[in-house]
């Protein structure tokens, strides 16, 4: 094989010839000195290979960007009923809270009618009380009143007990 034939060869004979580049085949492009070894083709050929070209690729093209757009779609509607499941679980979370807030509103509605009876109780308690302490009061100065009509009633006996001198006339 001569260096012509072998494109690798001769692309790196030409970076072997020029000064400060590495004799790696990697380093060049791909393209270089092939434009050279082409024959002409015409362009009823060019446009031959390329209907052929896409004859061959272009039914799977298709059928892969119909896939395409129907996953997308697919993808579309999950995502649609994805969102209104988690509005629901929303929701079922928010009856949920609100379903806690009733219980705890219940709870202090308890409390509230336990206060009123006991309040309620504790009036009755201290009318009761009060009442018997007027009756006491009552009970109390009626007695000392007692007392003192009994007292004045003693005074006034001991005073008819006690020898009166007698008047001279």
């Amino acid at each position: 094989m001569s260096v012509a034939e072998r494109p690798e060869e001769m692309v790196v004979a030409a970076a072997a010839g020029s000064p400060g580049r590495s004799l790696d085949p990697s380093d060049v492009s791909p393209d270089e000195g092939v434009v050279e070894d082409l024959p002409l083709i015409g362009e009823k050929a060019v446009e031959q290979l390329t209907e052929g070209l896409l004859s061959h690729y272009l039914p799977d093209l298709q059928r892969s960007k119909s896939a395409l757009q129907e996953l997308t779609q697919n993808q579309v509607v999950l995502l649609e009923t994805l969102e209104q499941e988690i509005s629901k679980f929303k929701e079922c979370n928010s009856i949920l809270e609100i379903n806690a807030l009733f219980l705890e509103a219940k709870h202090y509605h308890n409390k509230l009618v336990n206060i009123r009876n006991e309040m309620m109780m504790l009036h009755e308690k201290t009318s009761k009380l009060k009442k018997r302490a007027l009756k006491l009061q009552q009970k109390r100065q009626k007695e000392e009143l007692e007392r003192e009509q009994q007292r004045e009633k003693e005074l006034e006996r001991e005073k008819q007990l006690t020898a009166k001198p007698a008047r001279r006339t």
